[in-house]
């Protein structure tokens, strides 16, 4: 009767499955070095683009807001004033 660890079969076949990762391993990143950079750089750029964008839109809500807030103490003003007493 063999034992698992001393089959010379199963080395064998641990071997070859082992050196077939390898080898797949290194099929699939060949070249991969530069594919991740530009991912990256892109990834990069693509998020200052966002931040941009999003920095942009809360100066404009945020001068929105301003005018928003201007015009209410104005109405404010108008409702607490006395009707003028001049006829039309």
């Amino acid at each position: 009767m063999t034992n698992i660890t001393t089959d010379p079969n199963l080395w064998a076949i641990c071997a070859l499955t082992f050196l077939l990762g390898l080898l797949i391993g290194v099929f699939l990143t060949a070249g991969g070095r530069k594919k991740w950079k530009t991912r990256y750089n892109t990834e990069v750029e693509r998020r200052r683009e966002l931040e941009k964008a999003h920095e942009e839109r809360r100066r404009e809500w945020d001068e929105r807001e301003k005018e928003w807030r201007e015009r209410d103490s104005l109405r404010g003003a108008a409702v607490r004033s006395p009707p003028d007493e001049r006829p039309l």
